[in-house]
């Protein structure tokens, strides 16, 4: 489904208040998901399907849950979350970077990722905030009141949902994971759980140990500063483009929300590049398939929550792609299948608008350089220094600085989306 559609259709959904033993697994059951359009065989269960998290306004959120290989029943439980605004989890998250089935070119069969994160945890995705991929509302005015808080709500309130579907998993050690402007969504989401275990009932306690965010977007002012900086330090800008944005008065200030006539002149011609190259991943390929979606589109922005200043820029809006660059092809033509739909048990309205994905080292987009300018600017304790780390082979896999209560990992030679172009590294950390 379509992040802008609107929606106003009626649907019956079912009710997880208190259930019954006997009720909860005759839920489960109907999420049960036997047997995907040319699905490999696996020896791990999956469920996927919809969750309400406001029955007034008819609005639920769409999720797709995977045990974990081997015993499910001992590992922790991962929540993951993609960014955007706008962007798919499951179409990305699970299709092209984390999950267990990746879609090929073929669109007609799916790969088992070597690296699936399912091996480690039991894995759940959801479609947040609603309007995004599966998720829909039945009031049409949801759509435009998207925010910050309502998706965090929104993700709290399907998390308190999604036990009483599945209490076996309540008890877990429960982790929050994600990228890019899941910079923002992972820590409120935390926020919202840490402040609400604090007077909830234990029935709808949350059992949180921790988060994990890659290339997170999380700081306009430094964020912005960052790209600038890591465009000029790989030679991907012009000492005239950086010194028009950096150095020229009046240069830019990332900290005002409205660029002067000459800062925007000036980041129109940095922008220029991300034509011709991936933002995402300076040094791979761009797709040149003639049904190509990932190269020239570009998908929508939740106004209002995206940087204020770059989110202007035409080039800021660019399709978003894996090593394969042309994956996310592959993906939309699967997941729009019919077939494929109704054994998600998804798009129960039949809707005809088309499901879409968006309504590391060499990222272009949140670089490391806009992580280590945000770190810094919060003042935390060092515990230990920044550090190499090695992978199996012995060779430099990155580096890593230790502050009190937070570590920073920086994987060589990964873009954007981490989990994509260095996938053991990202599920091994070596």
């Amino acid at each position: 489904m379509a992040s802008n559609a609107v929606v106003c259709v009626g649907y019956l959904f079912w009710h997880d208040g208190e259930l019954s033993h006997g009720d909860i697994l005759q839920r489960q059951e109907a999420d049960r998901v036997v047997e995907l359009p040319g699905q490999p065989a696996v020896d791990f269960k999956q469920y996927a399907g919809y969750v309400t998290v406001n029955e007034s306004h008819g609005r639920p959120l769409f999720y797709w849950f995977f045990e974990a290989t081997s015993k499910p029943e001992k590992k922790p439980l991962l929540l993951w979350l993609n960014g955007g605004p706008g962007c798919s989890s499951v179409g990305i998250g699970e299709a092209e970077e984390v999950g267990p089935f990746f879609p090929q070119k073929d669109e007609q069969t799916l790969k088992l990722n070597p690296h699936r994160w399912n091996k480690a945890a039991n894995l759940l995705f959801i479609e947040s905030p609603v309007g995004v991929g599966f998720s829909y509302t039945n009031t049409s005015s949801d759509l435009y009141q998207l925010g910050d808080e309502i998706t965090a709500n929104d993700s709290y309130t399907f998390l308190v949902n999604w036990f009483k579907r599945f209490p076996q998993f309540k008890s877990h050690d429960f982790y929050i994971a994600g990228e890019s402007y899941a910079g923002h969504y992972v820590p409120q989401l935390a926020e919202v759980i840490f402040d609400n275990n604090k007077h909830v009932p234990e029935s709808n306690y949350i059992n949180l140990k921790g988060c994990m965010v890659g290339n997170a977007l999380m700081d306009d002012e430094t964020d912005q500063t960052g790209m600038v900086d890591y465009a000029w330090d790989h030679a991907v800008i012009s000492d005239r483009v950086y010194d028009n944005i950096k150095i020229k008065d009046p240069k830019c200030n990332f900290s005002r929300p409205n660029p002067t006539r000459d800062c925007k002149k000036a980041l129109n011609a940095y922008f220029d590049v991300y034509y011709i190259i991936d933002m995402y991943n300076l040094y791979i390929p761009t797709c040149v398939s003639n049904s190509s979606i990932s190269s020239n589109q570009q998908h929508p922005v939740i106004q209002g929550v995206a940087p204020q200043i770059f989110s202007k820029f035409d080039g800021w809006h660019k399709r978003l792609e894996g090593y394969d660059p042309c994956a996310p092809n592959y993906t939309k033509v699967y997941l729009n299948r019919p077939d494929v739909q109704k054994a998600l048990h998804a798009n129960v309205t039949n809707i005809s608008y088309p499901w879409t994905q968006c309504s590391g080292d060499t990222d272009g987009r949140i670089p490391v350089t806009s992580t280590r300018l945000t770190l810094n600017k919060l003042g935390l304790k060092i515990n230990k220094e920044w550090t190499p780390w090695y992978t199996h082979h012995k060779q430099v896999g990155g580096w890593t600085i230790e502050y009190e209560g937070l570590t920073f990992v920086s994987i060589r030679g990964a873009g954007h989306q981490v989990p994509s172009f260095k996938p053991r590294q990202a599920l091994t950390n070596s």
